[in-house]
């Protein structure tokens, strides 16, 4: 990369995929979907990139390429491997369990995304892994459990969290292991923001990885995961377990994840709008607020200024990302608006970052791996919903959603629709629907123009 494309924007970065050579100059990189690659000699060559795809493959390199570009890394310290939970497996195999002589600790969050949850008992079930939970979201409840442990060996952190939208310090809690205890491996899923919202590298960390299937890919025709590595050493140590169990992703998934990542860009930024939107709506107009009777009935999101982890989000985070959550304080109200049978845009179904928008219940989905004790012990909302944004049209989203809420006696439309009543809390507002769309690529660079220029005639007909 030369010093001028390296000020280029991450946007612009990820539409251009230098990297690729071959012969017939193509302007797309093509997709070498083999499984073995001629050998010109016996001897050890270096200039022999590939024999066997397992180990490598010229279209992985690319797409590392290109995730190197997005975490500001160099390549050989990226690796794109089958799905984001082979991400986890691959790091806790490679950097921590048969490390030390003893059974290492494994401190993680207490909102985890199910998946992790479900490893990490299945680690400390066979006594390969001692794990402690603790809300890393409370600082000092963090340190008081961390300097409480004999030895920590790896902190697995996720911010914000999913689906309680609680914001992890990554800069202030890598600072403090990494003055504990140097060799402790601070590990980073982040999934939620993606590298165009947040680096945790560049706050100290060890190892980052994101579930590809999300926003990187951002289509849901792959399952993918990419791994991100602080230094070559770190590189290596996992390299070794990726190449020795084979979970490298496929050729044809990272030519699709290469193509995916081109319009990353453009798909967050819609994803964000219209999540900013419709937490606002939810909060203001259909009353899902914790300001009403229950403080229990509340949107959770952390673009919202009365997220109260708002300013600490922002001072680490380029953007909110497109999850949010709400509760409607009642399990079979819930249960009855996701089941709806109204919901015709938003696609009832577990997992995120995807370009049309979806919604579920995370104890009945995505999050019903845990055990109901355990949500319960940690203070999870068994009627909480999760509202993952896609690109569509905002006004439609804010329609197809109120239907859903009306069909399932949450609300009531008042005033031919005009006013929404929260049946559930009281609550009475405005219905916003429309307010924060998208306007009409005229309207938005020329009306203000002819404004201004019907303001011009107007004073010349006065004068």
């Amino acid at each position: 990369m030369t010093s001028q494309s390296s000020n280029y924007s991450l946007q612009t970065k990820l539409v251009s995929v230098s990297q690729h050579r071959d012969q017939h100059g193509s302007s797309v990189p093509p997709l070498y979907q083999s499984t073995t690659f001629k050998q010109t000699s016996l001897e050890d060559d270096a200039s022999q990139a590939y024999d066997y795809t397992r180990s490598g493959n010229p279209t992985r390199t690319v797409v590392q390429h290109q995730i190197g570009k997005l975490y500001g890394v160099d390549a050989a310290q990226v690796f794109a491997v089958s799905s984001g939970m082979t991400c986890l497996d691959v790091i806790l195999r490679g950097i921590v369990l048969g490390n030390s002589a003893d059974v290492p600790t494994i401190i993680a969050g207490d909102d985890l995304y199910g998946g992790t949850q479900r490893l990490l008992t299945f680690l400390a079930a066979r006594n390969h892994a001692n794990v402690v939970h603790v809300d890393t979201t409370n600082y000092s409840k963090f340190t008081s459990v961390y300097d409480q442990q004999q030895r920590v060996d790896c902190v697995l952190l996720e911010s914000p969290t999913n689906p309680l939208c609680k914001v992890a310090d990554l800069p202030r809690l890598t600072t403090f292991i990494k003055k504990r205890n140097p060799k402790c491996a601070v590990v980073v899923d982040n999934t939620m923001m993606s590298g165009m919202n947040c680096n945790p590298l560049h706050f100290g960390c060890d190892v980052v990885y994101e579930s590809a299937t999300k926003y990187l890919n951002g289509h849901h025709d792959i399952m993918a995961g990419v791994i991100i590595a602080r230094s070559p050493e770190l590189a290596q140590e996992l390299y070794f377990v990726i190449n020795s169990i084979g979970c490298g992703l496929s050729p044809l998934d990272c030519w699709l994840l290469i193509r995916g990542l081109k319009t990353l860009g453009v798909r967050l930024y819609q994803q964000q709008h219209n999540a900013m939107v419709l937490a606002q709506w939810l909060e203001s107009s259909c009353g899902f607020t914790s300001s009403g009777q229950n403080d229990k009935l509340c949107t959770r999101y952390v673009g919202l200024k009365s997220h109260p982890q708002f300013e600490l989000h922002r001072s680490f985070n380029q953007g909110p990302g497109a999850v949010l959550s709400f509760e409607t304080g009642s399990f079979e109200h819930s249960k009855r608006l996701v089941s709806s049978p109204k919901l015709q845009i938003w696609a009832v179904t577990v997992s995120f970052g995807c370009v049309n928008s979806l919604i579920s219940m995370p104890c009945k989905m995505s999050h019903a791996s845990i055990d109901p004790a355990v949500r319960k012990e940690r203070e999870f909302p068994e009627d909480i919903i999760r509202l993952c944004c896609g690109i569509e049209n905002v006004a439609d989203l804010q329609r197809d959603l109120l239907g859903a809420m009306v069909d399932a006696d949450v609300v009531e439309l008042r005033d031919g629709g005009r006013i929404i009543y929260n049946k559930l809390n009281g609550h009475i507002g405005m219905n916003t629907i429309g307010q924060g769309t998208t306007p009409n690529i005229y309207d938005e660079f020329y009306g203000q123009e002819l404004v201004k220029r019907e303001l011009a005639l107007n004073n010349r007909a006065k004068l």
